[in-house]
C-alpha cells in the first residue's frame, strides 16, 4: 500500500500548512517534523483523508479518494482532535476504542484486553498519567484493531516526554508487522534519534477542531519531508 501527499497545503498561501510532500508505504516508517503547535494535527488529518487540503493532492495507490483513505488509515493521538481525555481511566479509553474497532466493548472485555497486553495494572489510571511508551504503544495497538487499517499516523508522540528512540522503535515494530507508519514529531525529538533515522522538517501547529465521535467514525528507515515554517490559525 502506498499513500502519497504531493505538495499539500492548507490556508491562504500555506499559512496553516505550507506545501508538504511525503509517502507512506507498507512496512516502512516515515518521519515528518513539525515546529508549531497546530500543524502536526493538520498534516495527520490530511494524510488520513479527514481534512481536504487547499492545494496539492493525496492519493492511495495512485488514485484519489478520501473515503477509501479514511477506511485504511488511522489517525492516532492527534492533539485537540482525537487524543483521549486525560482524566478518563485507561479501561474507559480501551472500552471505547474496542467499540470503534467493532469488538465487544464493555468493562470486562476492556480488562481482558489489558490483561492480554500486560497493562492490567494501568486499568484505573487516568490516561493522562500513563507513561509515554505505554500510551503510544497502547493507542497504536488499539488503532491496529480496526478492520481494514493498513496505515497508522501517530501525531506528536514527543509531547508526552520519554526517549524519542523508544517511540521510534515502537513505530518500527508496527511497520515490521505490515503497517505503513507516519510519525509527526518536533525537530528536537527527531534530532535525538539514531543516525539510521534521519528527518527533515515539515511543519504543523494547533487546530481548533474537536472531531470527537464524528472523527472516530469517520523496520525500516524513516523517510523525511520538508516544508517552510509559517504561522496561522484554523477555525472549525
Amino acid at each position: 500500500m502506498r499513500i502519497a501527499l504531493d505538495a499539500v497545503a492548507k490556508g491562504k498561501d500555506g499559512g496553516i500548512l505550507p506545501p508538504t510532500s511525503l509517502v507512506l508505504e507498507t512496512g516502512r516508517v516515515t518521519l515528518a517534523t513539525a515546529e508549531t503547535e497546530q500543524r502536526p494535527s493538520v498534516l495527520g488529518l490530511i494524510a488520513t483523508g479527514r481534512m481536504r487540503p487547499d492545494a496539492g493532492t493525496v492519493t492511495l495507490g495512485g488514485h484519489r479518494g478520501a473515503r477509501r483513505l479514511r477506511r485504511v488509515a488511522a489517525l492516532v493521538d492527534a492533539p485537540e482532535v482525537n487524543d483521549p481525555a486525560p482524566d478518563v481511566a485507561v479501561v474507559g479509553v480501551v472500552e471505547e476504542e474496542l467499540m470503534f474497532a467493532g469488538r465487544r466493548a464493555d468493562p470486562l472485555s476492556a480488562r481482558h484486553w489489558l490483561d492480554d497486553h500486560g497493562w492490567r495494572d494501568l486499568a484505573r489510571t487516568p490516561f493522562g498519567q500513563v507513561p509515554a511508551d505505554d500510551r503510544i504503544r497502547m493507542l497504536l495497538e488499539l488503532a491496529a484493531l480496526r478492520r481494514g487499517i493498513e496505515a497508522l499516523v501517530l501525531v506528536s508522540p514527543d509531547r508526552h516526554g520519554g526517549d524519542p528512540v523508544h517511540w521510534q522503535r515502537i513505530a518500527e515494530e508496527f511497520a515490521a508487522r505490515g503497517f505503513a507508519v507516519l510519525v509527526i514529531a518536533g525537530t528536537a525529538a527527531a534530532s535525538a534519534l539514531t543516525p539510521s533515522a534521519p528527518a527533515a522538517p515539515a511543519h504543523v501547529g494547533r487546530p481548533r477542531i474537536r472531531a470527537g465521535a464524528a472523527l472516530r467514525r469517520a523496520r525500516r528507515r524513516p523517510a523525511s519531508v520538508t516544508a517552510r515554517p509559517s504561522t496561522g490559525g484554523i477555525r472549525p
